[in-house]
C-alpha cells in the first residue's frame, strides 16, 4: 500500500489497481514524516541537494507498471499474437529503453540515433520498428544493416528502399503507414490520422502502393496507422480496426500480399491536471482489441499480430521535474511571478503546445495553498512560463518546486537555449537513486564549437 496525491490530498490506494496514466504523480509518491514529497522511497528535496537542479526524477515502479499493464491487457483481451512497442521519441535514453525492454516491449524509433540507443540498451533488432517521414539513405542503410523493420511513410522512401534491397542479402522487412482518415479531439499539431497530414500514404494511393510492393523486392508484413496523441476518446480507437481491415483484405485478394501484422499506433492520453480524465491503459487496450477482433472476424480474416506504440502513457506520469525557486515579482492587481532555475529549455511543451501542468512545493506538501502565482522560467523570453495562475503555499528562495508528469517530450525536446546545460536525470526505486543522464557542463556547450584561427584576435 502506498500513499499518492491525486489532487494533493493524501489517499491510500492499492498500487496494482492504479493505471499510471491516470495519476498526477508517480505511483510511489507519498508525503514523508518531514512533510516532504517522496518518490521511489527517496526524499525529493534531498535528491536535489545531491544531484542539483533542474532534475528529472524517474520512478521505475511507475514505468514498469505501465509496461506490465499494456502487456498483460493484450494477453487478456486479444486472442491473437501481440507486441507492445515503446514510442521512444517520448524519451529516448538507454535506461528507459532498457527498462521497457526488460518488460518485454519492443521499441519504436524515428532516427538512427534512437536505433543506436535502443540497441545499446539491449533491444533485439527484430523488436525495433523504424518510423519517420523523411528517412535519409544513410539512416535506411543503418536500419537495414541492423535488421530493423522499416515503417514506410511515402513514395520517395518506398523507391529508395526498393533500390537498397538490391544491396541486401535478404528482402527488407517493411510495414506501410497509411492515413486512416480518423480525426480526434486533440491539439492540431499532434493530430496525425486525418487526411491532411504529412504522415503516411493517403487512401487514394493505396492500390498503387500495394501494386508496387507486390512487384518489389520488399517483404511487406503489414500496415500501420496512428490517429494522434494525448487522446481521451475511446471511439476512434474502436473504429480503426474497421478502417484497416478493408486494406488488409484488399492487399490479400487483389495483390496477393499476405499481411500478418497490424500496428494501430498509440495516442492514449495522461493526466496533467486535475480536470484531465483519460481512460485507463486496460480500457484502451480492451477497446482496441475488441474493435480489431470484430472487424477481422466479420471480414473472415485470421487475426493479425496486433502491435501498438504507446509513449506518453508509459513514461509521462512516471517522471517529475524538480527545480529550485529563485526570486519573485508582483505586478499589482495583475499577477505574482515566481521564478525557477529552468524553463522552456527543459520543458518546451507549454510554449509550444500551450500545455498545462500541475506543481507543488516539495518541502511543505501539506501547507495551505495561500497564493496564486505564475511559475516563470529563467530564459530571455516573455513566453517562458511553465504554469500560469497556480495555487501554491507561500514560497521562498531555495524551495524545491516540482512539476508533475514530465516524462514525455521534456528531456527528449530539451535544448540549450540561452546556452543552458541540459539537466541530469535519475531513476529511483526502493529508496535508492541512480544517475541515468549526466548533467551537462558549461564546457559541454562548447564541445562542438569551432573557432577558425582567422576569427581570433
Amino acid at each position: 500500500m502506498v500513499t499518492v496525491l491525486p489532487s494533493l490530498k493524501i489517499e491510500t490506494i492499492s498500487l496494482e489497481r492504479l493505471s499510471p496514466n491516470q495519476q498526477l504523480l508517480p505511483l510511489t509518491a507519498k508525503t514523508n514524516s518531514n512533510d516532504r514529497l517522496e518518490v521511489g522511497g527517496c526524499d525529493v528535496v534531498e535528491l536535489v541537494r545531491q544531484y542539483g537542479s533542474p532534475l528529472y526524477i524517474l520512478d521505475e515502479v511507475s514505468l514498469r507498471t505501465a509496461c506490465q499493464q499494456y502487456r498483460d491487457a493484450f494477453a487478456q483481451h486479444y486472442q491473437g499474437a501481440s507486441q507492445v512497442l515503446y514510442a521512444s521519441k517520448a524519451w529516448s535514453c538507454m535506461a528507459v529503453c532498457a527498462i521497457v525492454n526488460n518488460e518485454g516491449l519492443g521499441i519504436d524509433v524515428v532516427s538512427a540515433g534512437e536505433i543506436l540507443t535502443a540497441m545499446r540498451a539491449g533491444t533485439p533488432s527484430d523488436l525495433i520498428y523504424f518510423h519517420g517521414n523523411n528517412k535519409s539513405l544513410d539512416e535506411l542503410r543503418y536500419a537495414l544493416d541492423a535488421g530493423c523493420t522499416i515503417v514506410v511513410d511515402n513514395w520517395y522512401e518506398l523507391n529508395n528502399l526498393n533500390q537498397l534491397a538490391l544491396e541486401q542479402t535478404s528482402n527488407p522487412r517493411i510495414m506501410l503507414r497509411l492515413t486512416p482518415g480518423i480525426e480526434c479531439h486533440t491539439h492540431e499539431y499532434i493530430q496525425t490520422g486525418h487526411i491532411d497530414s504529412k504522415f503516411g500514404f493517403d487512401p487514394n494511393e493505396i492500390e498503387a502502393v500495394f501494386a508496387f510492393v507486390s512487384q518489389s523486392l520488399l517483404n511487406c508484413v503489414g500496415i500501420h496507422a496512428h490517429i494522434g496523441s494525448q487522446i481521451f476518446e475511446l471511439q476512434p480507437h474502436q473504429d480503426i480496426g474497421g478502417v484497416m481491415v478493408q486494406w488488409f483484405k484488399l492487399a490479400g485478394e487483389k495483390y496477393n500480399l499476405k499481411f500478418s501484422e497490424l500496428n494501430i499506433g498509440g495516442g492514449l492520453g495522461i493526466r496533467y491536471v486535475e480536470s484531465d480524465d483519460p481512460p485507463s491503459i486496460e480500457a484502451w487496450v480492451q477497446t482496441v482489441c475488441q474493435g480489431v477482433t470484430e472487424a477481422f472476424v466479420k471480414a473472415g480474416l485470421p487475426l493479425p499480430k496486433l502491435l501498438c506504440e504507446p509513449g506518453r502513457s508509459l513514461v509521462g506520469s512516471s517522471c517529475i521535474t524538480a527545480y529550485r525557486v529563485g526570486g519573485s515579482k508582483t505586478v499589482p492587481d495583475i499577477r505574482t511571478y515566481i521564478t525557477v532555475d529552468g524553463g522552456m529549455s527543459d520543458n518546451p511543451r507549454p510554449i509550444t503546445y500551450q500545455s498545462k501542468y500541475r506543481a507543488a512545493i516539495a518541502d511543505r506538501m501539506s501547507a495551505d495553498l495561500t497564493q496564486t502565482v505564475t511559475i516563470a522560467g529563467k530564459h530571455c523570453e516573455s513566453g517562458d512560463v511553465l504554469i500560469k495562475d497556480i495555487q501554491l503555499p507561500e514560497t521562498h528562495p531555495g524551495d524545491t518546486l516540482v512539476v508533475f508528469a514530465t516524462g514525455a517530450y521534456n528531456y527528449s525536446m530539451a535544448s540549450n537555449y540561452n546556452r543552458l546545460p541540459k539537466p541530469a536525470a535519475i531513476v529511483v526505486r526502493n529508496g535508492e537513486s541512480s544517475l541515468i543522464i549526466k548533467r551537462e557542463t558549461r564546457e559541454d556547450l562548447l564541445r562542438h564549437d569551432c573557432l577558425p584561427e582567422g576569427l581570433r584576435k
